[in-house]
């Protein structure tokens, strides 16, 4: 394996499907020339040319709408939506279009397209262009939803997401774009579905999405000085979600944490609780099932006040001490 940036492990799986499939093109808001608003398509307009990815107006209804239109007749759309924030502007062609379409056709018809978009905060864009929010797509009938947390996981898993018969939210977030990771040179995927143990542990569960599984991998690692021993779980896709590997190390640890940057209410924390609840891993909880999440307000543009609306290493480390107590 060779070790890349998140970034770049990305791009090399949208050029690897750009090549295997001609029916793939790229579109969205300055993908072209500039090579996308955090870099991620940089050098694919060069090689593929203007016929395969193609600059938008400013108008996110329209790369929805027109990655609808293009999916429906054969073809496999990748969307760029320039922050995750303005996928509000898209909400009627993905959510009552694109998400409704295979079944109001009687599956005669599939939307094979994948929208893509940095969200999360951590950079300074303030209250429009910061927010987390991948639950919300969740929430419909018709869309799955991705937020891979690595560089293996976001080459795997955008490969999985081109080919797939179904339209796709792709949520990657800022802060993860310089990360690195190991990546294998050959072809892979990573199976839409599948959650993966990225550390394992038998003191609690600490079900981690997006950025969270980096800070709590490093809270882990600071715990393990103290003697706790941390299992740390990311579901890589909330829809499907692999709710089976979840109650598994539930049932392991006896205890379980889970942490997102999404705002504490109604986020995808709450239903990954209530499905442990109802769940047999219920009977092996040894304290109460814990959240942690985003606080229940705007991103602030100040840098301190941004950093305290969303859980720190030290947030997870404190949240892991109060379950053991």
């Amino acid at each position: 394996m060779a070790e890349k940036l998140y970034i770049e492990a990305l791009r090399e799986g949208l050029r690897e499907e750009l090549i295997r499939d001609k029916n793939v093109f790229i579109l969205g808001e300055d993908v072209g020339l500039y090579g996308g608003a955090f870099g991620v398509t940089k050098g694919l307009f060069e090689e593929f040319g203007e016929d395969r990815i193609i600059d938008t107006p400013i108008s996110e209804a329209a790369i929805a709408g027109a990655s609808v239109g293009a999916a429906l007749c054969g073809m496999r759309p990748v969307a760029e939506i320039m922050f995750f924030d303005f996928f509000t502007i898209a909400m009627d062609q993905l959510v009552n279009q694109g998400a409704k379409i295979r079944y109001m056709f009687g599956g005669k018809a599939q939307v094979p397209m994948v929208i893509r978009g940095p969200m999360g905060c951590g950079t300074g864009a303030a209250a429009q262009h910061s927010q987390s929010f991948p639950a919300v797509f969740a929430h419909f009938p018709g869309l799955k939803v991705v937020m891979p947390s690595t560089a293996y996981d976001a080459k795997g898993l955008i490969k999985a997401s081109i080919r797939d018969n179904n339209p796709v939210v792709f949520a990657e977030h800022k802060l993860l774009y310089w990360t690195k990771g190991e990546v294998p040179e050959e072809d892979y995927i990573v199976p839409i579905g599948k959650a993966d143990i990225k550390r394992q542990g038998k003191d609690i569960t600490v079900v981690a999405g997006s950025i969270m599984v980096q800070r709590a991998l490093e809270a882990a690692k600071e715990l393990e000085k103290e003697g706790i021993d941390i299992e740390v779980v990311d579901p890589r896709t909330l829809k499907p979600l692999d709710l089976p590997t979840i109650v598994n190390s539930v049932k392991k640890t006896g205890r379980v944490m889970i942490v997102e940057d999404d705002p504490i209410y109604y986020g995808w924390g709450a239903e990954i609780a209530a499905q442990i609840a109802g769940s047999e891993a219920f009977d092996y909880l040894d304290a109460p099932i814990k959240r942690l999440a985003g606080l229940d307000i705007p991103i602030p543009y100040n840098p301190n006040l941004e950093r305290h609306a969303v859980p720190q290493v030290e947030n997870i480390i404190q949240g892991v001490k109060e379950v053991l107590a």
